[in-house]
């Protein structure tokens, strides 16, 4: 369990969960899209919409609009025709980036992200120029629980590889390969999650100074605001703040 203080980082996370809710119906429709058209419209036998379909469910998306984005993946219903992409870069701080896209339109996605990178002084690289430095994990995360000795104890029992408690937040990482069973565990045992998704997790840091980490922030707020955009990942460390 790591018990180092990681409160600024987790502060950020948390505020970052919460702007993303105003595009959490885009965004989950087109994962819900994405995950149908790949791995079929039957969630009880493909585990990424199954997990989008319990983010969606969670949101209070209605059963209609998801049920039009699983028959628009599986080709039951015509719709448009998305595509994952990552774009790679870095930071005019020397912070590494990963964008995750899903798009309908490729030239209109480079060119919103590569304005975004020009915008703040950064350079957005070749595809391999960033993602060496990250691992994918699994990360599920709890807000505001009171139960978080018995969802840190529950995920630990099932192979957790780190746990972040601060605050009655908590924050579990797995590894990729035990993700969706511990999802599934904590799930069926009454824990639900606010937010379950595998992330992009660098090990070495670029630490910013206050000054650095405004700046930053401005330029992730930049991408973020890219419709097609669906996830942005950094190996920025925030500055710690005394609470």
């Amino acid at each position: 369990m790591a018990g180092h203080s990681k409160w600024a980082n987790i502060q950020h996370r948390k505020k970052r969960q919460d702007a993303k809710r105003g595009k959490l119906f885009t965004k989950l429709i087109k994962e819900i899209t994405v995950a149908a058209r790949d791995g079929g419209g039957d969630a009880d036998s493909n585990p990424r919409l199954r997990l989008a379909l319990d983010k969606a469910f969670a949101g209070n998306m209605n059963k209609d609009t998801i049920e039009k984005a699983i028959n628009r993946g599986t080709g039951n219903l015509e719709g448009v025709n998305y595509e994952e992409l990552a774009y790679e870069g870095y930071s005019s701080s020397g912070v590494a980036v990963i964008v995750e896209c899903v798009t309908d339109n490729k030239n209109r996605t480079v060119a919103a992200v590569r304005h975004a990178f020009t915008k703040f002084s950064g350079n957005l690289g070749s595809s391999g120029s960033v993602s060496y430095l990250f691992n994918k994990i699994g990360v599920i995360s709890f807000n505001e629980t009171s139960k978080h000795e018995e969802i840190a104890d529950l995920a630990i029992e099932n192979n957790a590889i780190d746990i972040i408690n601060e605050d009655n937040y908590v924050e579990i990482h797995t590894d990729k390969a035990d993700f969706l069973n511990i999802a599934k565990v904590l799930k069926d045992n009454g824990f639900i999650f606010d937010n379950a998704e595998l992330e992009m997790h660098a090990e070495t840091k670029v630490e910013l100074d206050d000054e650095g980490a405004e700046n930053f922030l401005k330029f992730i707020d930049s991408l973020e605001e890219v419709d097609d955009v669906q996830n942005v990942y950094t190996n920025a460390k925030y500055p710690q703040t005394d609470n």
